[in-house]
């Protein structure tokens, strides 16, 4: 990494967390703070299937990247609040099917923007650059989407985990409908959020996280679908994560950090809370 990556402290916050640290540490990740770790516990202390529903999406991740490089004959894919790297990552899966895909990451939090550029230097089909991921405008005008996307051709837009960071007030189907009414026939959005059956609760769960500092809407499947129904859904159609084309073999994970194994395998307890999403095509 270098100086001009390497993001300024007064970049980073460090009294609130992050979706990125956070979402890191549950995957296993090193790069996060105390303020970050102190959230995961307190959301963990009432909502005990968080850990295994995050690491549940990145499973996802492979599952559907796999799905759009070997089936759907994607090679570009654009994603959005793609968080810290960890395993697996979304231009290693695709180029497993597809070795000339190309890649954009978008992310706010400056601290990916620095690993990122430092895990892909040297990689011209892949970067990674800093954007919010609610000004699309902004994001589809940006240098590198320019050399890297051709809107021509069809593109993948990843908005995994992320959708219960953009709440009503920010105009979700905006934001879902800017890039992909650009894109080609044939493109395809990935979307996942965090979902609850029971509205009470869901609304419970949107309270604490927007309390702590965090943007936050926990939708129900049926709102879920109804900010999705723009898009056709690819079989099995949207549906908890776990549910979406399962595979006999799963890539890896990292370790779940060892204070936090207690709340391994919580989703089989909780099933009121889960990760709801799927493909879905451009019509």
């Amino acid at each position: 990494m270098n100086d001009q990556d390497r993001p300024s402290l007064a970049d980073i916050p460090h009294d609130v967390p992050t979706s990125a640290r956070a979402y890191g540490w549950l995957l296993g990740g090193k790069d996060n703070y105390e303020v970050d770790r102190q959230f995961i516990r307190a959301q963990l202390e009432h909502h005990p299937a968080g850990l295994d529903i995050t690491r549940q999406n990145r499973l996802f991740l492979y599952r559907a990247v796999r799905y759009l490089a070997a089936e759907a004959g994607i090679r570009q894919f654009i994603d959005m609040g793609c968080g810290l790297p960890t395993d697996a990552n979304v231009h290693q899966v695709a180029r497993d099917f597809v070795p000339d895909a190309r890649v954009v990451y978008v992310d706010i939090d400056p601290i990916v923007l620095a690993h990122g550029r430092a895990l892909l230097a040297g990689d011209s089909s892949t970067t990674v650059i800093q954007g919010d991921m609610r000004d699309q405008d902004t994001i589809l005008e940006d240098p590198e989407v320019k050399r890297l996307i051709d809107f021509d051709e069809p593109v993948a837009t990843l908005f995994l985990s992320v959708g219960h960071h953009l709440p009503d007030a920010d105009d979700p189907r905006r934001v879902l409908n800017t890039i992909m009414d650009r894109a080609a026939p044939g493109s395809h959005l990935t979307f996942s959020q965090v979902a609850c059956d029971d509205p009470v609760r869901s609304a419970e769960m949107t309270a604490q996280v927007t309390g702590a500092g965090i943007p936050w809407q926990t939708r129900t499947p049926a709102e879920i679908d109804a900010l999705l129904s723009d898009f056709d859904p690819v079989e099995p159609g949207l549906r908890n994560l776990v549910d979406w084309r399962p595979l006999d073999v799963q890539p890896p994970l990292a370790p779940v950090p060892p204070e936090l194994e207690r709340y391994e395998g919580a989703s089989r307890l909780d099933r009121g809370i889960y990760e709801y999403g799927g493909v879905l095509r451009k019509r």
